[in-house]
C-alpha cells in the first residue's frame, strides 16, 4: 500500500510528459497577461472609483490592495503549481485535496459553463467592441464569434508552439496602444487629481475599510485569468522555476498598468467630466480620455485596441482550456478520444475540437451579460475549494518539494478563501436566477459521476 502511494506521489511530481514543451519564459507572461488584459480594462475603472466613493486617491490604493490579493492568490496556484506540474491544473489539485467527485464537479463545470463560457463570451465581446466602427446586428455579431473561435482552434491545433507565438505577438499589440494612453495621459494631460484616500465629504475608518473591501471585489473582475498557466503545466520549460516566475511578473506587471492607466485619465479628464461620465450610465472612461487626448481618432483607436485585447484573451483562452478536459479522459472520467495526442503537433486534439463545439453553441445559446455571470459564479466555487487544497494538501503530503510556498500562511489562504465566499454570496443576492444555473450544472456532474461510478461497480462483479 505504501509502494502504491509512492508511486502515486511520484507521477504527480514528475516533469515527464507526452506533450511538447515549447512555451518559454515570455510565453507563460503573455499567456497570463493576455487572458488577464481585456475590454474591462476601459471601464472597470469606473465601478472602482464609485465603489471607493468618488475618491481619486482611495481607487488608486484599491487598485494595488486587488494586485495584492491577486498576487497572494497567484501564489497559491504557484505552490501548487511546482508541487504537481500535470496538465489540468486546478482539477488535478481538486482530485488529490478532495477527491474525484468534487474534481469530476468542477471540470464538468468547466466544460459546459466556466471554459466554454469564457470563450464563447470573449467571442461574442470581440465583434461588439467594433460596431461602433462597423454597426452589426446581433446575428452578424454572433456568426463572426463563431468564425473567430474556429479560426483560433485550427491554429491551436497545429501545436501550442504556434498559438503561443500569436499569444506574444497580440501581447504585445494590445501593450501598445494602453502604454501610448498612460504616456499620453500622463505627460499631456493638464489635471491636477486629488489624490487623497479620503471621500468627498469624509468618511470615517469603518467607512473607509468598507469601501476599499468592496472596491476590491471589482478590482479582481479585471484580474480575471491569472489561474490559466498551471492548465498547461506540461507545456511549459522548466515548469518549476517558470510557473512562480510567470505568474508573479504578469500579476505585478498588470497591477501597474491598471494603476497608471487610471491615473493617467485621472490626468486627462476632470473630476468634473468623470462624475458626469458615470451619472450618465458611460462607465468607459479610457474611451473618454482617448477622445480627449486624440479627438476624432480616440474612438477609432480604442475600438481598435479592445478587439486586439479580446482577440489575445480569446486566443489564450482556447489554447488552456482543453487541457483540463485531457487531464479527466487519462483519469477514466471524459470520453476516451479526449486522450489521443495529435502525433506531429502534440496536442489534445479531440478535447480542443469538443471546447470548439460547446463553446459555439453557447454563443448562439445565450447573450453575453447571461454567460459572464454564469462563468463568474461558477468560477469563484471552484476557487475557493482549490485555495483549500494548500491546507489539504501540505497535510496530506507534507513531505513534497514544494519549490515556491505561499506567503504568510495559512492567513493568507484563509483570507483569499474568505474573499471567494464574499463573492459567491454577493453574486447568489444579485443575481439568484443565473446563480442557480450554476450550482445546478455541478450538480447535474454528480448525479453523472454517481450514475458511471455504480455502473462501473455493477460491471465489474
Amino acid at each position: 500500500m505504501e509502494n502504491q502511494s509512492t508511486q502515486h506521489t511520484a507521477g504527480l511530481t514528475s516533469d515527464s510528459t507526452e506533450f511538447s514543451r515549447d512555451i518559454t519564459l515570455f510565453g507563460g507572461i503573455s499567456i497570463l497577461a493576455g487572458i488577464m488584459i481585456g475590454s474591462g480594462v476601459f471601464y472597470l475603472g469606473s465601478y472602482v472609483l464609485i465603489r471607493s466613493g468618488m475618491s481619486m486617491g482611495l481607487a488608486l490604493l484599491v487598485w494595488i490592495i486587488g494586485g495584492l490579493v491577486t498576487l497572494l492568490s497567484g501564489l497559491c496556484y504557484a505552490e501548487l503549481g511546482t508541487m504537481m506540474p500535470k496538465a489540468g491544473g486546478g482539477y488535478v489539485y481538486l482530485r488529490e485535496a478532495f477527491g474525484e467527485r468534487v474534481a469530476y464537479m468542477s471540470g464538468i463545470s468547466t466544460f459546459i459553463i466556466g471554459s466554454s463560457g469564457s470563450i464563447a463570451g470573449l467571442a461574442i465581446a470581440l465583434p461588439q467592441a467594433l460596431t461602433s466602427l462597423f454597426p452589426m446586428s446581433e446575428l452578424q455579431c454572433k456568426l463572426i464569434a463563431v468564425a473567430v473561435v474556429v479560426l483560433l482552434t485550427a491554429i491551436n491545433y497545429r501545436g501550442v508552439k504556434f498559438g503561443a507565438a500569436l499569444q506574444n505577438v497580440f501581447m504585445v499589440g494590445k501593450l501598445i496602444p494602453l502604454v501610448l494612453i498612460i504616456l499620453c495621459g500622463i505627460f499631456m494631460g493638464k489635471q491636477s487629481p486629488d489624490l487623497t484616500p479620503i471621500p468627498a465629504g469624509g468618511a470615517s475608518i469603518g467607512e473607509i475599510l468598507s469601501m476599499v473591501a468592496f472596491g476590491v471585489v471589482a478590482t479582481l473582475w479585471a484580474f480575471e485569468g491569472w489561474t490559466n498557466l498551471n492548465t498547461i503545466s506540461e507545456e511549459i520549460q522548466e515548469p518549476r522555476k517558470n510557473i512562480p516566475r510567470a505568474i508573479i511578473i504578469s500579476i505585478l506587471a498588470v497591477t501597474a498598468l491598471y494603476v497608471l492607466f487610471n491615473f493617467s485619465i485621472y490626468r486627462v479628464l476632470s473630476y468634473e467630466d468623470i462624475t458626469s461620465h458615470i451619472a450618465a450610465g458611460d462607465f468607459f472612461l479610457g474611451t473618454a480620455a482617448a477622445n480627449a487626448l486624440f479627438g476624432h481618432y480616440g474612438k477609432i483607436f480604442v475600438a481598435l485596441a479592445m478587439a486586439v485585447a479580446i482577440f489575445g484573451a480569446l486566443n489564450g483562452s482556447v489554447m488552456v482550456f482543453p487541457r483540463t478536459y485531457y487531464a479527466m479522459a487519462k483519469d477514466g472520467m471524459f470520453f476516451p478520444s479526449f486522450t489521443k495526442l495529435h502525433p506531429k503537433y502534440h496536442t489534445p486534439t479531440g478535447a480542443i475540437i469538443a471546447s470548439m463545439i460547446v463553446s459555439c453553441l453557447l454563443i448562439f445559446a445565450n447573450n453575453l451579460d447571461q454567460i459572464t455571470s454564469l462563468v463568474v459564479f461558477s468560477g469563484m466555487i471552484f476557487k475557493a475549494l482549490t485555495f483549500a487544497s494548500v491546507i489539504v494538501l501540505r497535510k496530506k503530503y507534507p513531505d513534497l518539494s514544494r519549490p515556491y510556498k505561499v506567503w504568510f500562511y495559512p492567513f493568507s489562504v484563509y483570507l483569499i478563501i474568505l474573499i471567494m465566499i464574499g463573492l459567491c454570496i454577493n453574486t447568489l443576492m444579485e443575481d439568484p436566477r443565473t446563480s442557480l444555473i450554476g450550482l445546478i450544472v455541478p450538480l447535474f456532474g454528480l448525479a453523472v459521476y454517481e450514475f458511471q461510478l455504480r455502473r462501473k461497480k455493477k460491471a465489474s462483479r
